[in-house]
């Protein structure tokens, strides 16, 4: 399925902006209207399943919290493991973590110690980047596993705040839908 610069406008438009959330000055992208529409919700999983069904994923890693809704949608459809990279103190067994700064703060991200064996190719998926910081330590959990990044896929790139910038010059790739300038 080939999609056009239509399709990427329609799920753009069904993004909404909240500004001043969750603290004054940031914009924050609220990807639950676009969860409401299924033709939007449809085409954002289709884009990214066709990027990568042709590629060696081994695994899709969704971000707590909304890159659980896209990544394993994803994996089920490439038919590879899913795993979750979750806040501090959610996982059960034994894990490693990495602490990052937010936009507006600081947060604590943690992996299972055995997800990812060594040389799994992975793809990981979250809604969007911002300062790159929550993204940036995904991939280094990743990697210090073991695991080679194919790329990083998002849905929204806020190009503003300068995290994919950071993420690329980490050596990272990244793919995004939108950005936002």
């Amino acid at each position: 399925m080939n999609f056009t610069q239509s399709d990427i406008d329609y799920i753009k438009n069904s993004i909404r902006n909240i500004p001043d959330w969750p603290i004054p000055g940031v914009n924050f992208r609220d990807v639950t209207t676009l969860l409401q529409d299924p033709i939007a919700f449809n085409k954002t999983i289709q884009i990214f399943v066709n990027r990568y069904k042709n590629e060696k994923i081994d695994a899709v890693v969704g971000i707590d919290a909304r890159g659980f809704i896209f990544a394993p949608i994803v994996a089920y459809m490439l038919n590879v493991a899913f795993i979750p990279i979750r806040k501090k103190g959610k996982l059960p067994y034994k894990t490693i973590c990495e602490t990052y700064a937010l936009e507006y703060g600081e947060s604590t991200i943690e992996i299972h110690i055995d997800a990812i064996k060594k040389s799994d190719n992975v793809l990981i998926i979250d809604d969007l980047i911002a300062t790159g910081g929550t993204l940036l330590a995904a991939c280094n959990l990743v990697t210090k596993l073991g695991g080679n990044i194919k790329e990083c896929a998002v849905i929204s790139d806020l190009l503003y705040l300068g995290g994919s910038k950071k993420i690329k010059d980490s050596g990272f790739a990244i793919f995004s839908l939108l950005e936002y300038n």
